[in-house]
């Protein structure tokens, strides 16, 4: 019987598309974009912004579809704190983020909710999301004394969960899962 051979980050980054992840030695495919992917994205980023435009202490750099060479991870959203990381980054991130968010994908949801899991965990991140648009969930994780445990989860499902929430490492921030989730008005 002979061996798998896993690729490496040399075959990723010889491979001729960017839609792209290296996957536990295996090269896979991202899913192809969603509205309702694209407009909690755009929710998130919108409703973080005000800390992306601060310096120093309080600041955020946060980026979406970024690769994280540790590992090279692509996350939905990324984040990481102004004050550990005093200058514009550029190009594919070889520091470790302070916050990541998946937006689950069709398909895909296995990578999101384990394989991104572990993956960050093992790295120490200190904060993980997991938003699923078709469910309209939210669930963070916040790492504690070596794993992660949950720190906020809510499932909206009638009009009235769609409300203003505090969720680490922004409890500074009021955000609006009505405008997150799209949510006409």
């Amino acid at each position: 019987m002979e061996a798998q051979r896993l690729n490496t980050v040399d075959d990723l980054l010889r491979f001729p598309e960017e839609r792209v992840e290296l996957i536990n030695g295996e090269i896979v495919q991202r899913p192809m974009a969603r509205s309702e992917h694209a407009l909690v994205q755009a929710g998130i980023s919108d409703e973080v912004s005000p800390l992306r435009r601060k310096d120093g202490p309080g600041g955020w750099w946060i980026m979406t579809e970024i690769s994280v060479s540790v590992r090279y991870a692509s996350h939905d959203l990324a984040g990481w704190r102004k004050e550990r990381v005093p200058n514009r980054p550029t190009g594919i991130m070889d520091i470790i983020p302070d916050w990541v968010c998946e937006i689950t994908s069709p398909g895909h949801e296995r990578k999101d909710i384990f394989h991104n899991f572990l993956l960050l965990q093992r790295h120490g991140v200190a904060y993980y999301w997991v938003i699923s648009p078709e469910d309209k969930t939210l669930i963070a994780y916040e790492w504690v004394e070596g794993r992660y445990r949950v720190v906020f989860a809510m499932e909206c499902r009638s009009p009235e969960d769609f409300i203003k929430v505090r969720v680490s490492p922004f409890e500074g921030l009021e955000m609006d899962l009505d405008y997150i989730f799209g949510q006409p008005t």
